[in-house]
């Protein structure tokens, strides 16, 4: 009941807008601001998360060679007759 009575009131004020100007308004607003908000704090959690990864590469060994192209391909390399 209380919203059909505040439409009626607010009505008439939406006429006041021109009608061939079209702007997102408070709502566009407040949505950009809460999507930024939340890219932003997704952008300090990755951040967070990536400081907590300790990789350390270990060494080739020094006899071995670089892998093939079909090494590489998971294919393996062709066996000798």
């Amino acid at each position: 009941m209380s919203a059909s009575l505040a439409l009626t009131h607010l009505v008439p004020l939406a006429k006041e807008v021109d009608d061939n100007k079209v702007t997102p308004g408070v709502l566009g607003f407040i949505v950009f601001a809460a999507l930024a908000a939340g890219v932003w704090m997704l952008m300090k959690s990755m951040n967070r998360h990536m400081r907590k990864v300790d990789f350390e590469e270990t060494p080739d060994a020094p006899g071995a060679a670089e892998p093939t192209p079909a090494a590489a391909s998971g294919k393996g390399a062709p066996k000798k007759a």
